[in-house]
């Protein structure tokens, strides 16, 4: 009898099992990155004036929204009290393009942006919580296809021998193998000084300025001229996955220089002035190695997308939304015709976060896209200004 009370619920047990369907595993959503501080400002009290024209805004639209449509379209972010999906922000630019298509007044646009979007402000660290904005541009070097006596500083194509795998902590991991150890790979001063990729086929291109070799791996992107008039655009591929150190600010606190020689057109001229032994021993210092790709025209971003003169922004993509619509206000220079800055200016308008950089770290910090050419070398060699950042999402 006592076997009959256990058997019988076992029996009953059974039956309904095999009545049920067997239903797959629900699969677990992307985990949402950790955001800064964002807080929700009033959108009335702002005013969204933006002193560019609006085509270069839509196409900075347009690429972010390829990004949503492919490798973007599985993030998620937390935003304040919000989760934030890729298909969210998405919606917000192409509500925002429709937006701007109506036309109107700037109090007209207030009006629609109050109604139908949330504004968020970035949190910078220090006490006035504004963020700090600097800029970069692609810049132009001449060189050559073949290494001759003057073009002889080459950029390289990622080695076949770079490994990236993820760590425990699910970031990329960048090094080598070396007698079956998994080991960071080469430094600068390893490439540049001990010539450890030489002969091997890697060069893409060779220039004649070492100087401005490493201004290209600090901005990542750039043209290079040929002494045929040809234009090839390069940008980043990849890095050596050592950290990025700022040059200037180790001469600084060296004392190698002062204040004044800090700038970043006085800086180059000081580096200019240095034998191409004492320049490797000053550069080595960022150990940060850019390796390089040829691209048909414009830069390309972290996102995988061209960048847009003026309208992309790189951020910190552990805290703000890559691709994700924002406003910015600050101050920017303005130059008189020998290339001084008589003065700066209040502006403000709309950007896209299309891109990130190594130095580029924090909740607040940004770098703005000044572009191609000799005023976007001025501006970005002299912006570094305190600002506001906001992130819109549509409500």
């Amino acid at each position: 009898m006592k076997y009959r009370r256990r058997i019988i619920p076992l029996i009953i047990v059974v039956c309904l099992a095999g009545c049920m369907r067997v239903l797959p595993p629900v699969p677990s959503p992307p985990p949402a990155k950790p955001m800064a501080p964002f807080f929700l400002v009033a959108a009335e009290d702002m005013n969204f004036a933006d002193d560019l024209d609006l085509a270069s805004l839509e196409l900075a639209i347009e690429r972010s929204i390829n990004y949503y449509e492919n490798s973007g379209r599985d993030k998620i972010y937390r935003i304040a009290d919000r989760l934030i999906d890729a298909g969210k922000l998405k919606e917000t630019i192409i509500a925002f393009n429709e937006v701007l298509r109506q036309g109107g007044s700037p109090e007209d646009l207030k009006k629609r942006i109050t109604v139908d979007f949330d504004i968020y402000m970035a949190a910078g660290a220090d006490a006035d919580r504004k963020a700090l904005f600097t800029g970069y541009y692609e810049p132009l070097l001449t060189g050559s296809l073949i290494r001759t006596e003057r073009y002889k500083y080459p950029l390289y194509k990622p080695p076949p021998d770079l490994i990236i795998k993820n760590s425990s902590a699910s970031e990329n991991t960048i090094g080598r193998v070396k007698n079956g150890e998994f080991v960071p790979y080469y430094s600068r001063e390893e490439i540049d000084v001990g010539g450890v990729l030489l002969g091997r086929n890697l060069e893409l291109i060779w220039v004649d300025d070492p100087v401005e070799l490493f201004s290209l791996h600090i901005q990542g992107s750039g043209k290079i001229k040929l002494e045929d008039g040809t234009l090839l655009t390069v940008s980043y591929a990849q890095n050596n996955g050592r950290p990025f150190s700022s040059v200037t600010r180790i001469m600084l606190d060296r004392g190698r220089i002062g204040g004044r020689d800090a700038s970043y057109r006085n800086f180059k001229i000081f580096l200019k002035g240095k034998s191409e032994q004492e320049l490797y021993e000053i550069l080595s210092h960022n150990e940060r190695y850019i390796f390089f790709r040829f691209v048909d025209a414009d830069p390309v971003g972290s996102l995988g997308e061209p960048v847009t003169p003026d309208r992309s922004i790189a951020t910190d993509p552990d805290f703000f939304p890559e691709g994700a619509l924002a406003f910015i206000r600050l101050r920017k220079p303005v130059f008189d015709e020998r290339g001084n800055i008589k003065k700066r200016v209040n502006f403000s308008r709309f950007v896209l976060s299309q891109d990130k950089g190594s130095a580029i770290k924090g909740p607040a910090r940004v770098d703005l896209f000044c572009g191609f050419g000799p005023e976007a070398q001025a501006t970005a060699g002299s912006l570094k200004e305190k600002g506001e950042l906001y992130l819109l999402i549509k409500k």
